[in-house]
């Protein structure tokens, strides 16, 4: 095989990036990373951390991380910003125009980031693994997403080399034998 067939395609480069960026998180719950990109570069990353300066979830700094809250339950608690918040604030804290790009993400993102997303003018969003709503909330998200234009493509599931059980807590997360 020749060095330009095994060429990985530029969905699969940045997803692995994602992959590899979500292991800096200090969130407890999940571990999530993001890119934002334009053709070739990487602008901003973002993954599951809690505010600049304050104590991370590691360290017991999340009320909602240290308690047996279950899922979409107790984001009033939460302190922690998502991987594709964080991305974009990157962007903004650094004067990076976010109009146009592309966001790549190891999850899809829920309806409050795909509402940042979409007012970003982010105009696609390539994920890895689905994050499932319940029928009302999967709806909204559907609309919002069709009346923004903007686009949503699931890559395949990537098990990522080396990833901590962190990556793989909830049941949203795709075992080997749901790979698609």
């Amino acid at each position: 095989m020749n060095q330009r067939s095994s060429r990985r395609s530029l969905d699969d480069y940045y997803i692995r990036i994602a992959w590899d960026v979500s292991r800096r998180g200090n969130c407890r719950r999940r571990a999530v990373g993001a890119l934002l990109v334009n053709k070739w570069n990487i602008l901003s990353v973002g993954y599951n951390s809690v505010p600049i300066g304050s104590t991370s979830c590691i360290d017991g700094g999340c009320p909602r991380c240290l308690s047996n809250a279950t899922r979409h339950k107790g984001y009033d608690r939460c302190i922690c910003i998502h991987a594709e918040q964080n991305a974009i604030l990157l962007a903004a804290r650094q004067g990076t125009i976010t109009d146009g790009l592309t966001m790549y993400t190891t999850l899809r993102p829920c309806l409050d980031c795909l509402k940042m997303i979409v007012q970003a003018g982010i105009r696609e969003i390539v994920y890895d693994l689905p994050f499932l709503l319940d029928d009302e909330l999967e709806a909204t998200h559907r609309t919002l997403q069709t009346e923004s234009g903007i686009i949503l493509r699931q890559h395949p599931f990537t098990k990522p080399l080396d990833t901590p059980e962190l990556h793989l807590v909830d049941s949203d997360m795709p075992s080997d034998d749901k790979k698609k």
